[in-house]
């Protein structure tokens, strides 16, 4: 030791130091609690030893006595070796030979994991359960940036790569079956699935640790000197063979790129004006069909949705030129027109006001694209763009149970953030003003361009069916899962938390896109994509939704070759066509479902697979424009290869930060879905509101799509009144919203969150019916999907389901039966359900929509010795067409609900009592004969609240 040296302290004990105490921390809480509290600690809210016999981590560290506080001691004691270890570990990125500002970025990540680390270590779930999720969730997403960046940037030798490629792909292997096993406990509550979940969580700690603790590998080559008087250390570099290897990887090396704040600035910009293009266009239909739903059938509203056919007008050589000059002006109207819609009180108008937004946008889009052709760098950061706008709309359904928080139809009074998102808008636009003068000095790259081969119709088509499959089935992230749903139980993806699968193929498809577009010109792969679409056409349960997964990666991958190829031909014509193509199959698609109210519709009706069919044959017309134009002139993307290549022409370094900006935009889009999964996983917690006296309070509802009568959506009103009548059970009819007329919306999930009920709709939106939800305080221990005979009016769909109330099981049945003018599909669905009824020996409650008067006609096979089905009340003269039938259970209480402007349908309400006998000569009684906890809420009384009251009989009705 040198005289001026104080200390001398090896590198990797800093490393091993911080493993001791981290591993300590765990076992010693483990040892701790196993020995004082076992049965205690391996107890869930479903069952205990012996069924479960190994605690979970949150139970081991966060519970009890003394083990949390030897937990808490020893994480304590691994804070100061963990700051060192980052230190060290940004020291050992920089002299790597790796730029400072990405080593920068991953220390940054590590010290923020360490202050979440002390966040949901000293806050337990006991303390504050959200603030405690917040901190862990917090740690988890920040891990990925952390592992990848030490992968990507540390100056690896072959035994540090290969330790850490075994224990991060360890790590995010086992979230698979961590996820699974917690599903099988949580919603199916499988005895013995919790002790599996559990060994799976402590994996994790095992291998997050282990991860770090590589690191001492890495620091035997640092020594931490104490002197009085400070002085320059120095080392011999490391060889850096596989490193260089690693490096020229594209996606390494634009990963390790160092991206500009005003790069960053000018991407966020473009990324959000591309979520306006699709939160407009998503808006467009929904708007449109608030009209076609009052008149059921062709309003004359739908030719709003040939808004989206103004790129013809690019056609027009000086009316191109000016819309090209003036591009952020085309942006300013798509924002405030789309954006700014909701201030309009007039529904006609604020239609007029979305399309004007549609049209603007629409040129916009199209405009940038043919101005950036000549710049493949440019045009590549327009069209990645563009699929991360659509991307972000997406997400911001999922955020916000399937509505995007900034349509038209939203407001501050209904859950809309429409001024938060015009406060952002008016910042990217501000951004792409002052950018707008630095892009008109710098010329785009001009070329020489071969003449194109073939038709521009066939390129265009391509293109419209591209934005077809975007905007049918990945605006929204439940929508493949909504096609692929059984029931119960369940055996296929949920909304949540599956739905993030879906971002994370998005994602890969973007990426593939860019570092391998060579594959997307081959017939192989759109044979494969076909494949995949019809397996999502034809399947169900988890075979459905891979399939669409697959036809999700090469749809997004796909785009920016079919991009490039499109702007070889006239770009007004071939864009024109695009969206024309793009019209068809929407309005296609409405026709399937909608058959009986518009022209022709009887030779489409429940015809999804021709739709499927008609999209994969337009989108196969582009690949073979592709194929036939090849590489010729070299328009489009950059990395674009030929065929079957993968090509890589020398970028410029601004480019490659462009490209990184995008690249690490995708993956905090990413983190984003996964956060938003973890935050909205139910609680599956659900207790009925009057448990001591074994009351289910049923209700039926028709409800129009969630679209009031003002075009406001309604969930929250719904929530809101359904809360308050304290219903257990609650029948949705008219409730498919999984279409891009509707808006691809699937708000029972809203309903399931907000009030604590399990959910189950269906058939699907690909079975093409109007839909029915059951929502249920019981849990749905099976059900069955029905689409009964309707040989010439539209589908009658039909929910069975077994729900288990109070430890009985109870069958439940949600109907809605054809229309008025449809007599045999009527007779026949009539006939369908009254059998299915009888042949159930416990008790039951129909919630229905039945289109018949009482006691004439279909009514007496419905309330029939066949069925055993009651009348909830025959005395009830005035329905038409919502009824409550019940048998085998008490019936107590019966109410009319009106509706205030909600839908035209009332609310009706049963109550009846669980374990006590059927009373057939059961009479009216007054209130005051009733026990409290079993009486309707008194709210609804004389004028009631929000427009919602009693009615009919002006109060409910009680039953002995």
């Amino acid at each position: 030791m040198a005289p001026s040296d104080i200390a001398r302290i090896p590198g990797h004990y800093i490393s091993n130091t911080h493993t001791l105490f981290a591993y300590a921390a765990f076992v010693g809480a483990l040892i701790t609690g196993l020995s004082l509290h076992y049965t205690k600690i391996v107890e869930n809210e479903h069952f205990g030893y012996p069924v479960e016999w190994f605690p979970s981590v949150s139970a081991t560290i966060g519970d009890r006595f003394p083990e949390r506080s030897v937990f808490q001691l020893f994480i304590a004691l691994t804070s100061g070796p963990r700051f060192l270890l980052v230190w060290l570990n940004y020291i050992l990125m920089t002299r790597g030979g790796k730029e400072g500002s990405g080593a920068a970025w991953v220390a940054a990540v590590g010290v923020f994991r360490t202050f979440t680390c002390g966040g949901w270590t000293y806050v337990t779930s006991t303390d504050d359960h959200d603030a405690h999720d917040v901190f862990m969730i917090s740690y988890l997403v920040a891990t990925i940036p952390w592992t990848v960046g030490c992968l990507m940037l540390c100056p690896p030798d072959a035994r540090t790569v290969r330790l850490r490629k075994y224990l991060a792909g360890g790590f995010f292997g086992t979230l698979v079956p961590l996820i699974y096993f917690f599903i099988q406990h949580k919603v199916h509550r499988v005895p013995g699935a919790y002790t599996i979940y559990a060994f799976f969580e402590w994996a994790l700690v095992l291998l997050d640790v282990g991860f770090d603790a590589v690191t001492a590998i890495d620091f035997q080559a640092f020594e931490i000197v104490v002197r009085e008087v400070g002085g320059k250390g120095s080392g011999e570099k490391r060889s850096d063979t596989l490193l260089q290897t690693q490096k020229d990887k594209p996606i390494i090396s634009d990963l390790s790129t160092s991206v500009q704040y005003p790069e960053l600035l000018d991407a966020l910009a473009d990324v959000y004006m591309s979520f306006i293009f699709w939160t407009n266009q998503t808006a467009l239909g929904l708007v449109v069909w608030y009209f076609d739903l009052w008149v059921m059938g062709l309003s004359g509203m739908e030719g709003a949705i040939l808004a989206s056919l103004s790129p013809f007008l690019l056609e027009i050589r000086p009316f191109r030129n000016h819309i090209v000059s003036a591009m952020p002006g085309s942006y300013l109207l798509q924002g405030l027109c789309g954006l700014g819609a909701y201030l309009v009180q007039r529904v006609d108008l604020r239609l007029g006001v979305l399309s004007i937004g549609v049209w603007t946008g629409t040129l916009g889009l199209v405009a940038s694209f043919w101005r950036d052709r000549a710049d493949a760098g440019k045009l590549e950061a327009r069209v990645t763009a563009w699929l991360l706008g659509l991307i972000l709309s997406s997400l911001a359904k999922f955020s916000n149970a399937t509505n995007n928080p900034v349509w038209p139809i939203l407001h501050s009074g209904n859950g809309g953030w429409n001024k938060t998102g015009l406060a952002i808008f008016g910042l990217a636009i501000a951004r792409m003003y002052m950018r707008k003068s630095a892009m008109a000095a710098t010329p785009s790259t001009q070329h020489s361009e071969a003449k194109p081969k073939g038709l521009s119709g066939l390129a265009g088509l391509g293109f419209g069916a591209l934005c077809f499959i975007f905007h049918s089935l990945l605006s929204d992230s439940s929508t493949m899962i909504a096609w692929s749903w059984t029931g119960y139980p369940i055996s296929g993806p949920m909304p949540v938390p599956h739905g993030m699968m879906t971002f994370a193929a998005m994602g890969l498809g973007v990426l593939s896109g860019l570092y391998v577009p060579g594959i997307y010109r081959t017939w192989s792969a759109f044979g494969v994509a076909s494949v995949a679409a019809m397996v999502l056409t034809y399947s169900e349960n988890w075979t459905g939704f891979y399939g669409g997964l697959v036809l999700t990666i090469y749809s997004m991958g796909a785009t920016p070759v079919l991009v490039g190829n499109m702007l070889r031909f006239s770009v007004g014509r071939t864009f024109g066509i695009a969206f024309c193509g793009y019209n068809f199959l929407v309005l296609f698609h409405c026709w399937c479902v909608g058959y009986a109210f518009v022209p022709g519709g009887q030779y489409v009706r429940e015809r999804t697979d021709w739709v499927m069919m008609s999209t994969l044959f337009m989108l196969g017309c582009g690949v073979w424009s592709v194929i036939q134009n090849g590489d010729g002139g070299k328009v489009g993307v950059v990395g674009q290869g030929g065929k079957g290549s993968t090509y890589y022409p020398a970028r410029s370094p601004a480019v490659k930060r462009v490209r990184a900006a995008h690249v690490w935009l995708l993956l905090g889009l990413q983190l984003l879905g996964v956060g938003i999964a973890y935050v909205r996983f139910p609680a599956y917690d659900y207790p009925s509101y009057h448990p001591e006296s074994k009351l289910i309070t049923a209700g039926i509802w028709t409800i129009h799509f969630h679209i009031d009568n003002d075009a406001w959506s309604s969930e929250r009103r719904m929530e809101a009144l359904m809360r308050e009548t304290e219903l257990d059970l609650v029948g949705l009819l008219e409730s498919d919203n999984q279409r891009i007329i509707m808006g691809n919306r699937d708000l029972t999930q809203y309903f399931s969150e907000s009030l604590g009920m399990w959910v189950d709709h269906g058939p699907g939106p690909d079975k093409n019916t109007w839909g029915c939800a059951l929502l249920s305080k019981f849990p749905i221990v099976n059900s069955t999907h029905h689409l009964l005979p309707s040989p010439a009016g539209e589908l009658a769909p039909a929910i069975q389901a077994t729900v288990e109330a109070y430890g009985e099981l109870v069958d439940v049945y949600v109907f809605h039966s054809g229309q008025e003018e449809d007599v045999e599909d009527r007779r026949l669905q009539t006939e369908y359900m009254s059998n299915l009824m009888g042949q159930s020996t416990r008790p039951a409650i129909l919630l229905s929509y039945l289109v018949t008067k009482p006691g004439e006609g279909n009514y007496n096979k419905y309330v029939s010795e066949n069925s055993g089905m009651r009348d909830i009340d025959p005395s009830d003269w005035d329905r038409w067409c919502e009824y409550i039938l019940y048998k085998g259970m008490k019936r107590t209480g019966y109410a009319r609900v009106s509706r205030s402007t909600i839908t035209d349908t009332e609310l009706q309400i049963g109550k009846f009592v669980i374990g006590e006998p059927e009373r057939l000569d059961g009479e009216r009684i007054s209130e005051d004969q009733v026990p409290v906890d079993m009486r309707f809420p008194a709210l609804f009384r004389g004028e009631g609240v929000r427009g919602h009251r009693y009615h009919v009989f002006d109060e409910p009705r009680y039953f002995a």
